[in-house]
């Protein structure tokens, strides 16, 4: 599985390490929030706003560089909007990955 990393972030602050910091706050900010309403409303059978809990999720994936695992995330987004869980367990892992990534941030 593909690392998170900041080199988007890097590109994005231009140098500026006072913006690149406050971007990475407000990652681990509200990247464990949404991961805990993605995690409720899954384990609730809520398919529709998990899709959604999981469009938010995608921009954080963007963001810290993962492409193929946008990929995944908005193919599960769509299957989700089916009722279909297929990729869980791959976007969940990847869930799993950004989290001790953001940690060690």
């Amino acid at each position: 599985m593909e690392q998170p990393n900041l080199s988007y972030i890097d590109s994005l602050s231009g140098g500026d390490k006072d913006f690149k910091q406050k971007l990475i706050d407000i990652i681990k900010k509200e990247y464990p929030e949404e991961k805990d309403i993605y995690l409720t409303n899954i384990k609730k059978g809520n398919y529709k706003q998990a899709a959604s809990n999981v469009h938010k999720l995608k921009h954080k994936i963007s963001i810290l560089g993962l492409e193929k695992s946008y990929d995944i995330a908005a193919n599960y987004e769509a299957n989700l909007l089916e009722d279909n869980t297929d990729l869980k367990q791959e976007f969940e892992a990847l869930l799993n990955v950004i989290t001790n990534y953001l940690q060690q941030l």
